[in-house]
């Protein structure tokens, strides 16, 4: 699994933009940075298997309280193949070679789902339900080494 960066600015991200898989996550990565920085490792990237994009992984900021929130997602053509693991685990381990002291958390809609049996069977552990400004009610999840 390699992640391969999304550059701060559109212009720089020329072979995501022309890529059609890419359309709707490019611009909302860029988006995002306006709100959030662009604070490298702690950035978007795009997941690439085989030489093959096959999801988008990000991380939502850079650590606050050396917490760090991880998410991802995978293309529909790669789904249920093991791949969501794979994302999730390789955010992990950049966040922990970047600084071994962080905490990585995750959110899930509040429900039993495949983000949630993914996020236990990978060593993540349910801490609750909590109030995201943007989402409202969801389930955090905490990375247990």
């Amino acid at each position: 699994m390699e992640l391969i960066p999304i550059k701060e600015r559109l212009e720089d991200n020329k072979e995501f933009t022309d890529n059609p898989i890419c359309q709707d996550s490019i611009y909302m990565s860029v988006d995002f940075y306006k709100k959030i920085g662009y604070n490298v490792p702690w950035i978007c990237y795009y997941a690439s298997l085989d030489n093959k994009l096959v999801g988008a992984a990000a991380f939502k900021g850079k650590p606050v309280n050396s917490r760090v929130e991880i998410a991802y997602g995978v293309f529909p053509a790669y789904q249920n193949k093991g791949i969501g693991a794979q994302i999730a685990n390789t955010l992990v381990k950049l966040a922990h070679d970047t600084d071994p002291s962080v905490t990585v958390t995750a959110r899930t809609l509040p429900e039993e789902n495949y983000s949630a049996r993914l996020l236990r069977k990978n060593g993540f552990k349910l801490l609750g339900s909590i109030m995201d400004d943007e989402d409202g009610e969801v389930w955090e999840w905490e990375y247990i080494r």
